[in-house]
């Protein structure tokens, strides 16, 4: 017999579809299941076949009253087109990986234009005053800095000043804003979005009764800080001087916020003609050589290892040199080198870094370029990375005479090293930086282009036991630990990580119908191309569109405010 709970249920179930008048056929039909249902009583039903018929039964309600069905509708749209997608990539997640390009980043595509809410710059004299930057850092630091001071303009609607370039870092370049990049095509390619001044005249300095207010908000703020903090200090005083301004906006911003940052990381910021003519000369010179090439960002520079508390095994003599570096940096905490080689932040060595690259697929016939400053134990540490590429090349090689008037200032050479990085046909950064987190997201906003992160985690570990295995046991399970590693468009998922490693505000996705498919909308039309935003499938923080548009009412009602 049934449990008297499941005969209540199931007379439940009777009453409810009595109730729905439905035809007579149909009755007739769930009444002879019903009976059937009632004679299987020879042994007990479980609970899940009982969950089963529950369901089957609530199906048929749904299909008889029209509900249900109709809001599943749009999201089964969705669903199929995804299916379609996936299924042209011919064997999902664990096919073979082309090393040289991704099959799906035809289907990606980089999107920053402002939507139809987002309101014109205010003018200088109706602005809430001036802003000025001091940025921080080296040139790819420096560069995140410079992109959050337009979005901090625009979220204050202030007047940004041409920010200062930091002449005091590690690297000592004494080069101004206007040395590296173009700064008549920054301020009139932003003209729409922010308000920009290459000084505060000399006129408005007068009215000025006190100089700029100097202030460093902390790291990661959110426009409401700013907004709450600093706002009513611009207004008061009419400028405001933000220092150390480098990661001070959050990374979680409104989707229009962010399609700014990719406005002005992708578009505005361009170089000077002398560094975008030499860096074109420098990529031409190696496509002479070969179709295609890579380009590797070591990052083995003494300063970089110091900071990340490794050790390489060169004795004393490396412990002592790194620990005179480091202590440049009196905040940094001690560090194991085992552990944090364990937990995957040290840099592979560029033996290592050779060793996967030739596991993954690449011959020793492929041209490689390498990006980098001084390397950390000079010629001797390159040779075995050399020696598994002999076609191997850096700027000094290919550009020798034509980097003197570059050689004094790191941040042009690494401005170089950058425009050679993002036109290689494969990019492979050592160091989880910011020249590698700014290239990768350049890289994949303009096309999703290969770009390889080495899984340092697992990779440590299996370099440490690489003399146990033999190549082909070796070269398999670097193929299995980088999954997820090189680039593929799939791997990017909203709100992961960095905004600037990962703009997925800023990508796109597009479904092109197959030919042999007949695919259609509700009106019986062909699709044709079917467009999706990723922030609209996942959004990084659910905000509702609703909840976009007040956000962005918040940041406009601060215009204008009295000339000063």
């Amino acid at each position: 017999m049934l449990p008297d709970s499941s005969m209540d249920v199931g007379k439940a179930l009777l009453c409810s579809l009595h109730s729905l008048k439905l035809s007579p056929a149909n009755l007739a039909l769930l009444h002879s299941q019903n009976q059937f249902f009632w004679r299987s009583q020879k042994k007990p039903i479980s609970w899940s076949v009982m969950c089963g018929l529950m369901l089957f039964a609530l199906g048929l309600i749904s299909l008889f009253t029209g509900h249900v069905a109709s809001d599943l509708d749009w999201y089964s749209h969705r669903l199929i087109m995804t299916r379609i997608f996936y299924s042209r990539l011919k064997g999902g997640r664990h096919a073979p990986i082309d090393i040289w390009k991704s099959r799906s980043s035809k289907f990606y595509y980089g999107c920053s234009n402002k939507g139809p809410h987002f309101t014109s710059a205010v003018r200088e004299r109706s602005s809430n005053g001036y802003l000025l930057i001091a940025t921080s850092g080296g040139l790819n630091q420096q560069r995140t800095g410079i992109t959050d001071a337009v979005v901090v303009a625009r979220i204050l609607n202030a007047t940004l000043v041409i920010p200062q370039l930091d002449h005091r870092s590690f690297w000592k370049d004494d080069s101004d804003f206007e040395n590296i990049f173009d700064v008549d095509w920054f301020i009139s390619s932003l003209a729409k979005d922010v308000t920009i001044v290459k000084r505060i005249s000399d006129k408005v300095m007068r009215l000025m009764e006190k100089p700029p207010y100097t202030m460093r908000v902390p790291r990661k703020s959110t426009p409401e800080y700013y907004l709450d903090m600093v706002l009513p200090i611009l207004k008061r005083r009419h400028a405001v001087q933000l220092t150390k301004f480098d990661y001070r906006l959050a990374n979680n911003l409104d989707d229009e916020l962010q399609k700014l940052r990719c406005r002005v990381n992708y578009h505005a910021l361009r170089f000077t003609k002398p560094i975008q003519d030499l860096g074109q000369t420098l990529v031409m010179r190696m496509r002479n050589m070969t179709n295609r090439f890579i380009a590797v960002h070591l990052r083995f520079e003494p300063d970089m290892l110091a900071f990340s508390g490794c050790y390489y095994g060169g004795g004393d003599k490396e412990r002592a040199e790194l620990a005179k570096i480091r202590r440049q940096w009196p905040t940094l905490p001690p560090l194991s080198p085992e552990g944090e080689r364990k937990r995957g932040k040290c840099p592979l060595t560029p033996h290592e870094v050779g060793l996967m690259l030739r596991a993954l697929g690449f011959g020793n016939d492929t041209y490689i370029y390498v990006a980098s400053g001084e390397i950390y134990g000079g010629e001797e540490t390159l040779q075995p990375l050399r020696n598994l590429f002999p076609n191997f090349y850096t700027k000094e090689l290919l550009a020798n005479e034509e980097l003197r008037p570059f050689n004094s200032f790191s941040s042009r050479l690494a401005a170089l090293d950058y425009i050679v990085c993002d036109e290689s046909d494969v990019f492979v950064t050592n160091n989880n930086g910011n020249m590698a987190k700014i290239l990768a997201g350049r890289r994949r906003y303009m096309g999703h282009k290969r770009t390889i992160r080495p899984n340092a985690k697992k990779l440590s570990a299996l370099f440490m036991a690489r003399q146990k295995m033999d190549w082909e046991t070796f070269a398999r399970k670097v193929k299995l630990c980088q999954r997820g590693f090189m680039g593929e468009p799939e791997d990017m998922r909203s709100g992961r990580g960095e905004f600037h490693e990962f703009p997925s505000s800023c990508i796109c996705q597009k479904l092109h119908r197959d030919d042999d498919i007949e695919d259609s909308n509700d009106t019986g039309q062909p699709m044709g191309q079917y467009t999706i935003g990723l922030t609209k499938i996942t959004s990084e923080n659910n905000r509702t569109i609703g909840e976009q548009k007040q956000k962005l009412q918040s940041f406009n009602k601060y215009r204008p405010s009295p000339s000063i």
